[in-house]
């Protein structure tokens, strides 16, 4: 088993996590995603601040926002906190169908010709070049309509 940092943050996938920010904010969340340079992805992710008055008297303050889905670029994280467990599987819990019954829009589907097989939509019947096929042998030399072998577009005709 790999001793990567990646695979030792997998553990976490699901779990909630409490991120601290370079800038002291703290951002909890359920952790979905990362990569190789640390980025965090969360989901019903809520930020946390600490308000400090300067007055007579110190006076600390917590706000708090919600924010949902977030990406904290990972080179302003300092700290990562598992807060909680993975919440419970939602199988046993959801019913198997709503009211109504569930049909396909008809996006996607190819639909099938009676009797066999069929071109998928926007090809046709005719083969495409290049794809399975034989290809077409080059036109003869000298033929006619056609420009002579060996010059392209680009090229001025021979005086």
């Amino acid at each position: 088993m790999p001793s990567g940092k990646g695979s030792k943050l997998l553990r976490y996938v699901e779990h909630r996590l409490r991120v601290t920010l370079h800038d002291g904010r703290e951002i909890l969340g359920t952790f979905l995603a990362f990569d190789k340079h640390m980025n965090l992805v969360l989901s019903e992710a809520e930020e946390f601040r600490t308000l400090r008055n300067k007055g007579a008297v110190v006076e600390e303050r917590l706000e708090k926002r919600s924010l949902g889905l977030v990406l904290i670029r990972g080179e302003n994280v300092v700290s990562l906190a598992v807060e909680g467990p993975p919440p419970p599987t939602m199988s046993g819990k959801m019913t198997p169908g709503g009211p109504g019954m569930a049909r396909g829009s008809g996006r996607g589907a190819v639909p099938q010709q009676p009797g066999g097989m069929s071109a998928p939509i926007g090809l046709g019947a005719a083969p495409v070049a290049g794809v399975g096929a034989p290809g077409i042998p080059p036109p003869p030399p000298g033929a006619v309509g056609l420009p002579p072998q060996g010059r392209g577009r680009g090229m001025p005709p021979p005086y």
